[in-house]
C-alpha cells in the first residue's frame, strides 16, 4: 500500500528525475561530455545538536533526491560553527558547484557566503531557514508562522482539556540568530494572546542549545515561583529540556514541541509532552532538490508564493510546505508515513503504542 504523505504543497510536483533529464540533454556530443557537464549541488547543514533533522532526515533525502536525479551533491554540515561554516562554502566555491544550497546559522554569515557566491557566479537556496540580507534565488522551507501557530494552538487545546481556561505559560523560544524562530513565535504568540493565557515568563535559546534551555528553563520557572500550568517549547529538543526541569520540580504540566522526533513522539505517548508538529521534511528536501536542479540547468523552478525579506523589503520566490499538528491519536500518522519507525517510537513503551493504535 503507497504511504499518503501528510503534507501537501500546493502546485509542485518533485519529478526531479524530469528535471534531471532536461539539465543533462544535448544535441549531441559524448558520453564523456555528458558526465563532464554533470552538475554538482553544494549543501552546508548547520549542526546535528539542535535537532537530529539534519543528520537522520534532511541528509539522506537531499542526496538520494540528488542520486535519483543523476546530480551530484557534496554535503556537509557545519556543527554549528560559523567560522568551519564560512570554511565549507569556501571550499564549495572554489570547487565551482553549479549550485549552493545553505542552511545558515544566522543571517549575517549566511548572507555574506551567499554574497561570496553570487560574485563567483554561482546561485543559492536558502533551505529551511530564510536568510535576511541575503542573495538567494529561492527559498524552500514549511510556513513558518503556520508552524508556530500550530504550536500555540495545540498548547491552548492542551491547556483546555486539562481545565485550564486561564493560567500562566513560560515560553522556551528559539535561537534569536534564527529567523524561523521569529516566525514561529509570531505564530505562537497569536494564539496564546486570543486565548486569554497570561505569559510569565519568555526567553530565547541561543543557538537551540538543549543544555542553556534547560538551564534557561529553570530560572524562569525559578522566578515564577514554581508556577506554571503550561510550556510553551519552539521544539521537541526544548520540550525535551523542561520536561526534565518539570520532573525535577515534580510538576507535570502540557508541554509542546516541533520536529516530531522519536524522543518527542515518545514523550507524547508517555503524557509527558502533549503536542509537537510534523513537518514532512521528503517533501523539502525534494521540492529544495528540485529547484536546485533547475537552477543547475538555467531554468526557473515552481514556487508556491513569496517570503518578504524584511530586511533588504524585498520579496523572495518561495517554496512552503504545510505543517501538521500531532497528539497522542495521531502518533501513528507520523510512524504510517515511514518518518520515524515503530521499532524506535515504541521501545519498552508496548502498551502506550497499542494504546494510540500503533500497529
Amino acid at each position: 500500500m503507497r504511504k499518503r504523505s501528510l503534507v501537501a504543497v500546493a502546485g509542485i510536483s518533485v519529478s526531479v528525475l524530469a528535471l534531471a533529464a532536461c539539465s543533462s540533454s544535448s544535441s549531441g556530443g559524448t558520453a564523456a561530455s555528458s558526465a563532464a557537464a554533470k552538475p554538482k549541488v553544494g549543501v552546508i547543514l548547520p549542526d546535528s545538536a539542535s535537532s537530529a533533522r539534519w543528520e537522520t532526515n534532511d541528509r539522506p533525502l537531499l542526496k538520494a533526491a540528488f542520486d535519483a536525479a543523476g546530480v551530484d551533491s557534496d554535503i556537509q554540515n557545519a556543527g554549528g560553527d560559523v567560522t568551519k561554516f564560512a570554511t565549507i562554502a569556501d571550499q564549495m566555491i572554489n570547487e565551482k558547484v553549479n549550485v549552493l544550497l545553505i542552511v545558515n546559522l544566522d543571517s549575517a554569515s549566511g548572507a555574506a557566503v551567499e554574497t561570496k557566491a553570487k560574485a563567483a557566479g554561482i546561485p543559492t537556496i536558502d533551505y529551511d531557514r530564510l536568510t535576511l540580507g541575503g542573495s538567494a534565488s529561492y527559498y524552500v522551507s514549511f510556513d513558518n508562522v503556520a508552524v508556530g501557530k500550530a504550536i500555540g494552538d495545540g498548547l491552548v487545546k492542551c491547556m483546555g482539556d486539562q481545565g485550564h481556561k486561564t493560567g500562566a505559560v513560560i515560553e522556551l523560544d528559539g535561537s534569536p540568530t534564527d529567523n524561523n524562530a521569529t516566525l514561529f513565535k509570531q505564530g505562537y504568540d497569536g494564539s496564546i494572546k486570543a486565548a486569554g493565557y497570561t505569559v510569565a515568563a519568555d526567553q530565547a535559546v541561543p543557538g537551540w542549545d538543549n543544555v542553556k534551555g534547560g538551564q534557561i528553563f529553570e530560572q524562569m520557572l525559578a522566578k515564577a515561583g514554581g508556577k506554571v500550568d503550561g510550556v510553551l517549547a519552539a521544539n521537541d529538543g526544548l520540550g525535551g529540556a523542561a520536561i526534565a526541569v518539570l520532573k525535577k520540580n515534580k510538576l507535570q504540566v502540557p508541554v509542546t514541541g516541533q520536529d516530531a522526533t522519536v524522543d518527542g513522539l515518545r514523550n507524547i505517548l508517555t503524557g509527558d509532552q502533549c503536542m509537537t508538529v510534523y513537518k514532512a521534511i521528503k517533501v523539502e528536501a525534494d521540492a529544495a532538490a528540485k529547484a536546485a536542479i533547475a537552477l543547475a540547468s538555467g531554468t526557473a523552478a515552481p514556487t508556491t508564493g513569496t517570503v518578504k525579506d524584511t530586511q533588504l523589503n524585498k520579496d523572495v520566490p518561495s517554496v512552503l510546505a504545510t505543517p501538521v499538528a500531532i497528539y497522542k491519536a495521531n502518533v501513528k500518522d507520523v510512524v504510517a508515513d515511514g518518518f520515524v519507525t515503530k521499532a524506535d517510537v515504541c521501545k519498552d513503551l508496548d502498551k502506550e503504542c497499542a494504546a494510540a493504535g500503533i500497529a
